[in-house]
């Protein structure tokens, strides 16, 4: 798939494990479960709770294994971000990118970025509105 902003298509992305079956030598669901519990409760976010499962307990899919994406166990749970991550991440860079400009003012290349980056956080927010994730008065 072509990327939003420019002509060119990505070389990298994640690849899915090969199979969906959850392997017998993993942690049961269970367990799985508890420990994203765990890492919720003490404040990681849930690209980390899925990287410390994949890295340290060796579990190559969550939803092959409990049957519900990591979302939904967190909904579950009552521990979901207030935020989606990825609009997080955006609000990151634009907040980066703004006290780049502060400084940088003639910077055209980063303010063309800035308004591309900006389209898609409206983008998105418009997204989660009509799903309910965010409230519908949320401003950026």
């Amino acid at each position: 798939m072509a990327r939003m902003h420019a002509r060119t298509r990505g070389k990298s992305g994640s690849t899915p494990p090969l199979e969906k079956i959850h392997p017998d030598w993993s942690l049961k669901p269970r367990e799985i479960e508890s420990l994203i519990g765990q890492l919720a409760e003490k404040g990681s976010s849930m690209t980390e709770i899925g990287m410390i499962l994949r890295d340290q307990h060796a579990v190559p899919d969550i939803k092959a294994a409990t049957g519900k994406k990591l979302s939904k166990i967190l909904a579950e749970k009552q521990l979901n971000p207030s935020m989606p991550e990825d609009l997080g991440f955006l609000i990151k860079k634009t907040e980066k990118l703004k006290t780049h400009l502060n400084e940088n003012h003639k910077d055209l290349h980063n303010k063309r970025r800035l308004a591309l980056i900006e389209a898609k956080v409206r983008r998105l927010a418009k997204y989660y509105k009509k799903r309910n994730i965010l409230s519908k008065d949320w401003k950026y």
